[in-house]
């Protein structure tokens, strides 16, 4: 009995010894998959979420900028004097845009480069125009949209990332395009265009066809859509998924080491359909969509306020704009040194 005891005692020691070495190595493995997982991070200059809340006021206070109208010509103008005055090369694209209803379109886009001369490129684009009716309201259905949200967020935080890339007294080794769409929003929601972009997307369209640098091409691209509203929920957007995962795959992994997973949602959304498209499918360039959409309701895809006359600067949240505005900016820097990537 005694002897049987003993091999037993024998036995759960070297049982016990080889669960902790088994515990160990896992332990051990774990740690080193985690150091591996994670991102070490460039150093990169802050985002100014005020001074981008800023350029969204400023970009309101011209109202409603629809295309054919005086505060959209004023607006365009604003954005032109501007990147200019934050260094960056200007140029304007004029085209005439012809609506799904017809309409004629006195549009341009708007192109700002940082460091023009640099071989490794980055394109960052929003829309700036409004739309034309506040579809979605209540009341007021044939007035149209403010647009804080829908379109001046976007704007507003790639003027901030101009703004503090030129103040950098070391600018980084890397190119950055700044492209501002035009007659981005003036598409059908009942299914009356018949086109695969319902009327949506002329700019972009335009561009993609026919780009403001012969043969310009860009590592990468992300489009920002309505980024500026209180507790905005940015899902992997379904197009961006399917034509630039991998650069989804960076830009939500860097947002989450930054501390904004609750914006940035590790969840593939809808696909929609936006100026990132055609920068994909006909201008060939990776292009990614960060933009507002409701983790948990279908009814409501997008911000409570979408086309109607409430998208107002109540909207707008400077914590959501820090989030995607210092997501972007390191993303830049990312890779403008690639070495700690």
């Amino acid at each position: 009995m005694l002897f049987h005891f003993k091999n037993l005692f024998q036995k759960a020691v070297i049982l016990l010894s080889v669960s902790v070495l088994i515990y160990s190595c896992n332990t051990s493995t774990n740690s080193e998959q985690t150091t591996e997982q994670a991102i070490k991070l460039a150093t990169a200059p802050a985002f100014n979420a005020d001074s981008a809340y800023s350029f969204i006021q400023k970009q309101v206070d011209f109202g409603p900028r629809v295309p054919n109208s005086v505060a959209h010509v004023k607006c365009g103008d604003y954005l032109v004097a501007t990147l200019k005055k934050l260094g960056l090369e200007v140029t304007e694209q004029n085209f005439t845009a012809t609506t799904y209803d017809n309409h004629k379109l006195k549009a341009r886009n708007i192109i700002g480069s940082f460091n023009p001369s640099a071989s490794k490129r980055i394109l960052l684009a929003s829309h700036w125009d409004s739309r034309p009716y506040s579809d979605q309201d209540s009341v007021s259905k044939d007035k149209p949209v403010v647009a804080a949200n829908d379109g001046a967020s976007g704007v507003g935080v790639l003027l901030e990332i101009a703004r503090t890339l030129s103040s950098l007294q070391t600018k980084p080794d890397i190119g950055v395009d700044i492209i501002f769409f035009d007659a981005e929003d003036w598409g059908s929601s009942d299914g009356e265009a018949k086109d695969k972009f319902s009327g949506y997307c002329l700019g972009s369209q335009y561009w993609a066809a026919n780009k403001h640098v012969p043969g310009y091409t860009a590592y990468f691209g992300v489009l920002l859509d309505m980024v500026g509203a209180k507790n905005a929920t940015f899902l992997k957007e379904g197009y961006s998924v399917d034509l630039a995962g991998g650069v989804v795959k960076t830009v939500w992994d860097l947002a989450a080491q930054l501390g904004y997973s609750n914006y940035f949602v590790d969840k593939r959304g809808s696909a929609i359909t936006d100026d990132h498209v055609p920068v994909n499918e006909t201008a060939k360039i990776p292009m990614i969509d960060i933009i507002h959409t409701n983790a948990d309701n279908i009814a409501n895809t997008f911000f409570k306020d979408w086309h109607t006359t409430h998208d107002t600067m109540e909207n707008i949240d400077p914590k959501t704009l820090k989030a995607v505005g210092q997501t972007l900016i390191q993303v830049l820097f990312q890779e403008a040194q690639p070495e700690v990537m």
